[in-house]
């Protein structure tokens, strides 16, 4: 279980990378959504999957790992590109965006973001944070969207 726990949680093992593992994660996301095109169910489904296996899964990695949040735990980084995405088109210039600005929102942590993730802890508080980044970032291209 300990094994599986940390293959989920760091996507395959993209955590373990040395540099920028929380950038890898996203960028794992977004290969993933230029590979394989879902439908809307499809999408809905792989998301709240992904938070709730990415909820238990960096729960019980972060025990594992003995810290706080640490770098190697990227599905959270999974979850909040996917939602960053939702009801978009799925093409390039969305997903590189929301790339982007899912990274940006997850580095900056903007209102509330920083402070949930003071409140929260364990696998709910890891994964909050990146699904309010992925939120933003979400919104912001649908104003884009539909403005532009």
């Amino acid at each position: 279980m300990n094994s599986l726990s940390k293959f989920l949680a760091t996507v395959c093992f993209v955590g373990y990378l040395p540099i920028a593992p929380g950038t890898f994660g996203t960028a794992a996301a977004m290969m993933f959504f230029v590979f394989i095109k879902l439908s809307l169910m499809g999408h809905i489904i792989l998301l709240l999957s992904t938070i709730i296996i990415g909820g238990i899964a960096s729960h019980r990695a972060e025990k594992l790992f003995n810290k706080k949040d640490p770098g190697q735990i990227v599905i959270d980084e999974f979850a909040g590109y996917a939602l960053s995405i939702l009801l978009l088109p799925p093409v390039l210039p969305y997903l590189t965006a929301a790339f982007l600005l899912f990274r940006f929102f997850d580095i900056l942590k903007p209102p509330p973001i920083r402070g949930i993730e003071r409140i929260l802890s364990g696998g709910i508080g890891i994964m909050t944070d990146d699904i309010i980044a992925g939120l933003y970032t979400n919104l912001l291209l649908q104003a884009w969207r539909h403005l532009g």
